[in-house]
């Protein structure tokens, strides 16, 4: 394999923006990971709330 065809050789590009877009990602969750927490907690809150209220009304 010559020095021209393994620079046109473009197998790789997809690992490689795979690869970043997961570090992109999970750069993303450390930051934000308390904001994603108080999201989560909230909706459980209200899933567990909802959740009583359908089991009241079924009895």
């Amino acid at each position: 394999m010559g020095i021209k065809q393994f620079i046109k050789e473009d197998d790789g590009v997809g690992t490689v923006e795979v690869v970043l877009l997961l570090v992109i990602i999970v750069g993303l969750v450390v930051l934000f990971r308390k904001q994603i927490k108080d999201i989560f907690d909230k909706a459980m809150v209200k899933v567990n709330k909802d959740s009583e209220e359908v089991i009241k009304e079924s009895k």
